[in-house]
């Protein structure tokens, strides 16, 4: 499985940001051909304190070169295009092949 992680900085208006995420990106974004699986959530901490970013976003396919076709698609073309429209705050992504690993003591 392959998988991309997107770090988010925060917005100068989250409330904006979030909007435009929920009804735009995330749509474009979940079209990516291949896609196995995709979730996103706003980031927080434990103690309350600001965490390092506004929101992450996980994206897998079953391998690197399924990936690589998604954004090489319209579909993909169109997500990368929209993120000049809400993310510049700045954002971080991170690619990697994933590897499996089962907890132990599990009944």
């Amino acid at each position: 499985m392959f998988r991309i992680t997107v770090h988010y900085n925060h917005p100068d208006d989250p409330e904006k940001f979030l909007e435009h995420y929920r009804s735009t990106h995330a749509v474009l974004a979940a079209k990516l051909p291949g896609l196995r699986s995709y979730g996103w959530g706003a980031a927080t901490t434990f103690d309350g304190s600001k965490p390092e970013h506004f929101l992450v976003a996980v994206m897998e396919w079953d391998g690197r070169d399924d990936c690589a076709a998604a954004f090489a698609s319209p579909e993909g073309q169109a997500a990368q295009a929209d993120m000049a429209n809400f993310a510049g705050a700045g954002v971080d992504v991170n690619f990697h092949e994933v590897v499996d690993v089962q907890p132990t003591g599990r009944a």
